[in-house]
C-alpha cells in the first residue's frame, strides 16, 4: 500500500522517475504556480468574511471536483495506461494533497502569527528533496542542491522577519504550528507518492485525488462546523474561482510538473508563493513595502538558480 509507494522502483513503474525532464514548458507551469497560489490568500480573506474555514475549503474542493471530473469524463475518463494498478496510493495522495493539509492549516492558523505559516509551507521544498533522494533515483541530494533549497528557505524567512518565528501568546500555539508542519508534510509525501505511480492519465489522476479528498473534507466540515451556510453572492463567486483556478487548475498543472520534472522542481513553487503574496498585498491592498523584500527575493532567485543549475543551464544550451 503506502509503504510499497515508497519502495525502490522497479523498472514498470519507473519509467516517469528515473530522469526529470525539466524544460522552459516546466519553468514556465512552475511560475505559474507560484502567482496563482501566490493571489490565492487575497481571495481567501475575502471569503472567510462569508463563509467558515472547513466549508470554504469543502467548496473550493468540491467545485473543483466536479469541474475537473467532468472535464475528465469528456476526455474518456480514462486512468490508468497500463496494466498496473495502484488504487490505495490514489487514496492517501487524495487525502493528503488537498484534505487534510486545508484542515490542519485553517485550523492551525488560529493560534498562530501569520508569518509561521508562510515559513513552514516552504519547508515542503526540503522535504520533498530529502524524501526524493531516497525513493526517486533521478532525485539524489547534490550538495549544490542543498545549498540552493537552503538559500531560498533562508529568502522566505527573511522575507517574513519578526513575523517568522514570532509569537502569539495563545496556549495551542504548539499544537498550532505542529499542524501547519504537518500539512507541509502531507504535500511534501503526495508529491513524492504522485511521482512514484505508474503511467495515468494527467487529468483522470487529478479528478480522482480532488474526489478522495473532497470526500474527506465535505463530511469533516459537516462534523466540525454543522450544516453549510448560505452565502451571500460575492461569496459564491470567490468561492468558485477558487475552485477553478487555485484548485482544479492548479492542482492540474501540479500533477503535470510532478509527472514530468519531478517533486523537487515542483516544491520550488513554495518559495514563490509567500512572495507573490507580499507583492500582491504590495499592490493590490496597500500594505506597506519593506526593503528586505528586495533581499529575499534576492535570495530566492539565488537559491532556486543554484538548485537547479543544471537544468537552467539545458535550457540555455537548447535555446541557442
Amino acid at each position: 500500500m503506502v509503504t510499497a509507494a515508497f519502495s525502490r522502483p522497479t523498472q514498470s513503474a519507473c519509467d516517469m522517475t528515473d530522469t526529470p525532464d525539466i524544460t522552459a514548458k516546466s519553468w514556465l507551469m512552475v511560475c505559474a504556480l507560484g502567482i496563482i497560489w501566490g493571489a490565492t490568500f487575497m481571495f481567501i480573506a475575502v471569503a472567510l468574511e462569508g463563509i467558515t474555514p472547513f466549508w470554504l475549503a469543502s467548496g473550493r474542493i468540491g467545485f473543483a471536483t466536479l469541474l475537473t471530473g467532468g472535464v475528465w469524463w469528456a476526455l474518456g475518463g480514462r486512468l490508468f495506461l497500463s496494466d498496473e494498478r495502484r488504487w490505495a496510493p490514489l487514496v492517501v495522495i487524495g487525502v493528503l494533497s488537498s484534505a487534510l493539509p486545508f484542515m490542519l492549516i485553517s485550523w492551525g492558523q488560529q493560534f498562530l502569527a501569520s508569518g509561521f505559516v508562510g515559513v513552514s509551507m516552504s519547508t515542503i521544498a526540503l522535504q520533498v528533496m530529502i524524501l526524493s533522494h531516497f525513493v526517486i533515483p533521478g532525485e539524489r541530494i547534490t550538495a549544490r542542491r542543498a545549498m540552493g533549497l537552503m538559500i531560498g528557505f533562508a529568502g522566505v524567512v527573511v522575507l517574513f522577519g519578526n513575523q517568522a518565528l514570532q509569537s502569539s501568546g495563545d496556549p495551542l500555539e504548539s499544537l498550532g504550528r505542529a499542524a501547519c508542519i504537518g500539512a507541509a508534510a502531507c504535500y511534501a509525501i503526495s508529491s513524492v507518492m504522485m511521482r512514484r505511480l505508474p503511467p495515468v492519465d494527467p487529468v483522470g489522476l487529478s479528478a480522482i485525488t480532488l474526489l478522495f479528498g473532497a470526500l474527506v473534507v465535505i463530511p469533516m466540515a459537516w462534523a466540525v462546523e454543522g450544516p453549510p451556510p448560505m452565502p451571500d453572492g460575492q461569496t459564491l463567486v470567490i468561492v468558485a474561482v477558487l475552485g477553478l483556478i487555485p484548485t482544479a487548475g492548479a492542482n492540474l498543472l501540479r500533477v503535470l510538473l510532478i509527472r514530468s520534472a519531478g517533486p523537487v522542481f515542483m516544491s520550488l513553487t513554495n518559495y514563490q508563493v509567500p512572495a507573490w503574496s507580499v507583492i500582491f498585498g504590495i499592490v493590490f491592498l496597500n500594505e506597506p513595502f519593506r526593503i528586505s523584500l528586495i533581499l529575499a527575493l534576492a535570495l530566492i532567485l539565488l537559491g532556486v538558480g543554484l538548485s537547479q543549475y543544471g537544468a537552467l543551464r539545458q535550457l540555455f544550451a537548447r535555446s541557442r
